[in-house]
């Protein structure tokens, strides 16, 4: 650069710079997005499984069934590596938010700090319990045990809460003044307790355990279909699949209403997820469809659609991106795309969990075993698919959440490109995340594995009927 500007001037080496800040900006972006898309995942799990576990742990002493107390177990043994792991992806995070946006952190850490503190102490309560809880497994009695882990699943729960109300905060940023660009009047706890924290972190928590319940049926699906049709392996997808498909309902109606909460709170980011370009009234739902110069083109449209969902009105005004600067635009596409398929995946879940209550309700009234009836092994096929359906559901609604804020980092105050740490080099990191990243995937089903062939199935485990477990 030094030679460019010695013989040419100084405009190429200011175009040259700015090209690098570019790129630089993109790899923080790529790297702090792979990273939480990484973690959530995990992080979901933990949230989740725990609460799977101590089911399966309930059930097993209360009938004192040995394949339920081995299901509960194994899964058990499933929470402590996926914590490990998770704490790991965890501290790379934090480590990734000093360095990647020193911009945000080094101007807004004292607002956005409470929260942190808080899941970092539901961090530490969650260890040291689920370390008590897998060392005292054949050292307490069992409803005592059982008790050692409830502040698991508390703590989990919590964690989540907290990290996501600093994500909402980044939405909704509250708890502080700006006076000379400098940040005064800092009250915490409005910032933690902003409007958009009570939607998000519910939806979230949700999420959670559907992630965590689908995957974990989806797993015993896989086996039931190659003929594994023991009590362990019925109990094994019944259990979280039932969990999965009582949660799927409330999440649709939490996910309608933080959907409608953008509508007063954040309409450009609405806009970007409907594609709507003007405001206006009687403003149609958009279904599918790239956009184009005046709006979404080639999707299909439901008259009316979009202003009856916000306001049951017709016509609802609806809030377009005329209102916003063109370069205040979230990716229109994207964010559009994400939303659709988020919702898409939300009523095939659905739709399999009122399939499986009515199937469960036949079979009662006529007897017999629920999946041994005919046409059982579409319903196993398509549970395989929705635990990994589940997950992507899960990234379009983080992509919806994260993407459609774009350009800003904190909304309406500060972008990305001002938030990020303007050091060269940072396409290095994101490198080396990735390697790490990939050896912990592949560190991670590696002792999966080895744990769920650890311990073998009773020799003779009883059959199951569809009295045994909550539906089959």
């Amino acid at each position: 650069m030094i030679s460019v500007a010695a013989a040419h001037g100084p405009w190429p080496a200011l175009i040259l710079a700015e090209a690098a800040t570019e790129g630089d900006l993109s790899a923080a972006r790529a790297q702090m997005g792979f990273s939480l898309a990484w973690h959530i995942v995990v992080a979901c799990l933990g949230v989740g499984l725990p609460a799977l576990t101590l089911l399966a742990e309930w059930l097993g002493v209360r009938r004192n069934n040995p394949a339920l107390k081995l299901l509960a177990r194994r899964w058990a043994r499933a929470m402590g590596v996926l914590f490990a792991v998770g704490a790991v992806s965890g501290t790379i995070l934090s480590f990734e938010m000093g360095l990647l946006w020193p911009g945000l952190m080094g101007r807004f850490g004292q607002v956005i700090g409470l929260p942190f503190a808080l899941e970092g102490i539901a961090f530490f309560i969650e260890a040291i319990f689920l370390g008590i809880y897998l060392y005292a497994w054949d050292r307490l009695p069992p409803r005592r045990h059982l008790l050692t882990g409830v502040p698991i699943v508390i703590a989990g729960v919590a964690s989540a809460f907290f990290v996501v109300c600093a994500n909402a905060w980044m939405n909704q940023p509250r708890g502080f003044t700006l006076r000379g660009g400098e940040i005064v009047h800092v009250d915490p706890w409005a910032a933690m307790f902003n409007p958009a924290g009570p939607p998000q972190t519910l939806h979230m928590i949700l999420a959670a355990f559907m992630v965590a319940s689908f995957l974990t049926a989806s797993v015993y699906a896989v086996a039931l279909l190659r003929g594994r049709r023991d009590a362990y392996h019925r109990a094994g997808f019944a259990i979280p699949f039932t969990v999965g498909a009582v949660v799927t309902p409330f999440q649709i109606v939490v996910g309608d209403w933080a959907a409608r909460f953008l509508a007063d709170y954040q309409p450009a980011k609405l806009a970007a997820i409907e594609g709507v370009y003007r405001t206006g009234s009687h403003v149609p739902l958009t279904i599918g469809g790239v956009a184009g110069k005046n709006g979404l083109e080639y999707g299909l449209e439901i008259p009316n659609g979009l202003s009856l969902l916000v306001g049951y009105r017709a016509d609802t005004v609806i809030q377009g991106l005329d209102r916003v600067p063109r370069s205040q635009w979230p990716a229109v596409t994207g964010v559009h795309w994400a939303f659709d398929l988020m919702v898409a995946i939300g009523f095939f879940l659905l739709a399999l969990g009122l399939w499986l209550l009515l199937a469960w309700w036949r079979t009662r009234r006529l007897g017999g075993v629920l999946l041994d009836r005919r046409g059982s092994r579409l319903l196993l096929a398509l549970v395989a698919l929705a635990g990994p359906a589940s997950v992507v559901a899960l990234e379009s609604g983080w992509t919806v959440t994260e993407l459609g804020r774009q350009p800003w980092i904190v909304w309406g105050v500060m972008s990305v490109r001002d938030a990020v740490n303007p050091a060269p080099g940072l396409m290095t990191g994101l490198w080396l995340v990735l390697v790490v990243y990939a050896a912990m995937t592949v560190a991670t089903v590696y002792v999966l594995r080895r744990l769920a062939r650890g311990t073998p199935v009773p020799a003779a485990p009883q059959e199951a009927d569809v009295r045994d477990y909550p539906v089959v």
